[in-house]
């Protein structure tokens, strides 16, 4: 006797094969030596859109309902595989055509920009995200990537026009940056670079993933022009929020090492933390809990002292 299965569980087990190809698919476009041109991959994913608008519409389920199962088994794996293939080789296109032209690195260029995540300070200066609007260089308009990661030295160094040891300049102070303002600024920017350490962390990637692809710094010395806040948008109000938190936490705790850690696990701002409080958290293995669980712990926190406090109040 042949058991008729009902069309949700014929539909769950065409779902498996569809995963496998769309894995399958995103790391075969991964690891492609070099991109194809991005209207190739269109035309792989309008391949797997035509297969699945088909079976959609049952144009093909006679020969689908005749062959086996393995037969149907291939072809949502084929269409999985393909549409994920096209779709990340697009993104990948796409990408690439907003990177940092070679012959920008290493020049003055003035951008107007937003601040988009809360700026990281630290004895070296201040580190921030900014968003690009627009980009000048030599008064005529430049192509610089939508995003970029820049650093605002403290008192460093820097060498001034000709680079050599009798024209070095003192930077200025960086100003205190806030998520949400707009500035405009001379930046020197360059293409992300990581190490390349078997195991290690890829910076590169992460910067990939983060949407960032340049980074720099801030000309800040006496014969430059200043960087200039514009306006204070309200734009990115979480980060916002989350840098007020943790600003006042650095005002209220007054030891910076018990600070920074009050702030990763009330705000997630684990750049906060020492590295010297990092190895140390390594060394009795409970990094996990400032990377992961502190979190969670926290908001726990925050949910058990809400629902103590609305039933104290009603008792």
């Amino acid at each position: 006797m042949q058991i008729q299965w009902p069309s949700e569980i014929k539909r769950v087990a065409l779902v498996a094969p569809g995963l496998l190809g769309w894995a399958l698919g995103t790391g075969l476009q991964l690891e492609q030596g070099e991109l194809w041109s991005g209207g190739v991959y269109m035309e792989f994913m309008l391949l797997a859109l035509v297969l699945i608008a088909l079976a959609a519409i049952n144009k093909i389920a006679l020969w689908l309902a005749a062959g086996s199962g393995v037969l149907r088994w291939l072809v949502a794996l084929l269409g999985g595989l393909l549409l994920a293939f096209g779709l990340c080789g697009a993104r990948a296109v796409a990408f690439s055509d907003t990177a940092l032209d070679p012959n920008l690195e290493g020049r003055d260029i003035r951008v107007v920009g937003i601040v988009v995540a809360m700026p990281q300070r630290s004895e070296a200066g201040l580190r921030f995200r900014l968003q690009v609007e627009s980009a000048r260089l030599d008064a005529a308009s430049a192509a610089v990537p939508p995003m970029i990661d820049l650093a605002w030295y403290s008192g460093m160094l820097a060498f001034g026009a000709g680079g050599s040891a009798t024209q070095l300049e003192l930077q200025r102070q960086p100003d205190d940056l806030r998520a949400g303002e707009r500035w405009q600024m001379t930046v020197r920017l360059k293409a992300p670079h990581g190490g390349r350490n078997p195991h290690g962390f890829d910076y590169e990637l992460w910067l990939w993933e983060q949407g960032v692809q340049a980074t720099g710094s801030v000309r800040a010395g006496p014969k430059d022009v200043a960087p200039q806040r514009l306006a204070d948008t309200w734009q990115h109000p979480v980060e916002r929020a989350r840098q007020a938190v943790r600003d006042s936490i650095y005002l209220h705790v007054v030891d910076r090492h018990l600070a920074g850690v009050i702030a990763a696990l009330v705000v997630g701002d684990q750049n906060a933390i020492e590295r010297a409080d990092w190895d140390l958290f390594r060394a009795t293995g409970v990094a996990h809990l400032m990377s992961i669980s502190g979190l969670h712990v926290t908001m726990f926190a925050w949910l058990a002292a809400a629902a103590v406090g609305w039933l104290w109040r009603r008792s």
